[in-house]
């Protein structure tokens, strides 16, 4: 079975064309239009705009990653047994386009019902929302292990993938809030309630284009293997189980997506409630002259950093370690968090740049981070003979969206026991826990994912260290 891992490597490596890479791209900037709003506005939209209790927003979306535990392993085996004249992973996107953008939109609407019948709306939409996104990005994430087989050329590939995933978060966090506002007729709650879902329609537009294109221009180099479809799901699912290297990946990346869900939750009442802005200078007043612009700036001024961060992850990987470039950016992530907590709260563009700066050092971590995920399959493949790409990628996209669930989750209930209240100044219990929820998740999860690293060990070389020590 080594020999016929080492094989299956050197037949597989694949050099992909710009073309294939941009084309992979597009399918992130059209995942990440939905998650990034997810991420970054949506708890925000649940308490300010749509009227529900921060505690009861934050119970839903964790309520509703509990079905992901069956739909995400359910369409990793599912995609790993497709068989079409488009290949097992590319048709997804063709197929599922179209619904993913519907209930984009559909999560946004705010149906003119009592409170009982919109938080049975919400639950709803939001399942279905993330049941689109798990049948598109599941396959999506899955191609990617399959357009080439060489370890570094996928890591160039995931640095693509989230580069311009970026551009679909700066997309949608810079334009939700001001076209809400002029789409709506004005900047109050009543106004973006009608604003959000034709903001959202906008986006989902550009979403199902960005899929379309990305299955277009993508190919599955990489041939299916003929037993696949014939080993039952089960086996697929105990090799992900067993497979220790996996295991630390999956950690670490449901510590790494807490934080990111927590500080992206927290982002809109950190910028609005804890910032002091009532003596900005006066060149800034186009930019952050009022609540919806201010945040807008300080969410997509954060994409564009994070694509810089992504930039530079590539040119790192081509000559260090992937392990060591993501402790690295561990390392920088912790320093601009404790920085926050140092810095006035009226220092509004320091806050601006450390921000900025820590996504940068998160966006170097994620595409090393998911590009570690193929190669654990291909660990698998050759230490016990079994591994499914996108059984794995689908049990890491449930870790994913468990991670998201449970930043939400806790953002919602740590404002709720701190005492905050929408649309009012908040008190400095309240301010406090804003703070904790921001920064403090930060320099402790970051410290928690450099241990789980210390138990990874498929650093640069690790195929050749394999076959010498079997022979």
């Amino acid at each position: 079975m080594l020999i016929q891992g080492r094989t299956r490597n050197k037949m597989t490596k694949q050099n992909l064309t710009i073309r294939e890479k941009f084309g992979f791209g597009l399918g992130d900037t059209a995942s990440n239009i939905v998650y990034q709003a997810v991420i970054n506005i949506l708890l925000y939209f649940y308490t300010d705009v749509y009227g529900i209790g921060a505690a009861a927003a934050g119970t839903l979306l964790l309520v509703v990653r509990i079905f992901d535990a069956v739909t995400d392993p359910a369409m990793g085996a599912i995609a790993d047994r497709t068989r079409s004249r488009h290949g097992r992973y590319r048709p997804w996107m063709l197929w599922i386009a179209i619904p993913y953008g519907a209930l984009a939109v559909a999560a946004f609407f705010t149906p003119d019902v009592d409170m009982g019948t919109k938080l049975v709306y919400a639950y709803i939409s939001y399942a279905l929302l993330m049941t689109a996104y798990t049948a598109v990005n599941v396959p999506y994430s899955a191609l990617g292990g399959v357009m080439t087989g060489d370890s570094d050329e996928r890591g160039n590939l995931q640095t693509w993938r989230f580069a311009m995933a970026m551009v679909g978060g700066f997309l949608v966090t810079s334009s939700i809030f001001p076209l809400a506002k002029i789409l709506g007729g004005g900047d109050s709650r009543e106004n973006y309630q009608l604003g959000f879902p034709l903001a959202m329609t906008v986006m989902a537009i550009i979403a199902v284009a960005c899929f379309l294109v990305c299955f277009k221009l993508t190919k599955e180099h990489i041939p299916p293997d003929p037993g696949k479809a014939k080993r039952k799901v089960m086996d697929d699912l105990i090799a992900m189980l067993t497979n220790s290297q996996w295991l630390v990946i999956a950690l670490t990346t449901l510590i790494v997506m807490t934080r990111g869900a927590m500080q992206g939750a927290a982002k809109p009442y950190f910028v609005n409630y804890y910032l002091i802005t009532d003596h900005l200078p006066a060149w800034l007043g186009w930019f952050m002259g009022s609540p919806s612009s201010r945040l807008s700036a300080f969410l997509s001024m954060t994409m564009l950093a994070g694509v810089g961060g992504a930039v530079c992850a590539n040119w790192l990987g081509r000559t260090r370690c992937k392990v060591s470039v993501m402790k690295l950016s561990m390392v920088g992530l912790i320093v601009m968090n404790v920085l926050l907590f140092l810095i006035p709260r009226d220092a509004v563009l320091a806050a601006l740049f450390i921000i900025m700066t820590a996504n940068f050092f998160h966006m170097m971590f994620v595409p090393m981070l998911f590009s570690t995920v193929p190669d654990t399959v291909d660990y698998g493949l050759r230490t016990m003979g079994t591994g499914a790409m996108a059984m794995f990628c689908g049990g890491h996209l449930f870790v994913l969206k468990l991670g998201n669930a449970l930043g939400g989750f806790f953002v919602g209930h740590l404002l709720a026991w701190f005492g905050y209240q929408p649309n009012v100044a908040q008190t400095e219990r309240a301010l406090g826990g804003i703070m904790m929820a921001y920064a403090g998740s930060s320099i402790v999860s970051a410290l928690l994912v450099l241990v789980c690293l210390q138990f990874y060990r498929l650093t640069r070389g690790w195929q050749d260290r394999t076959a010498a020590a079997a022979s």
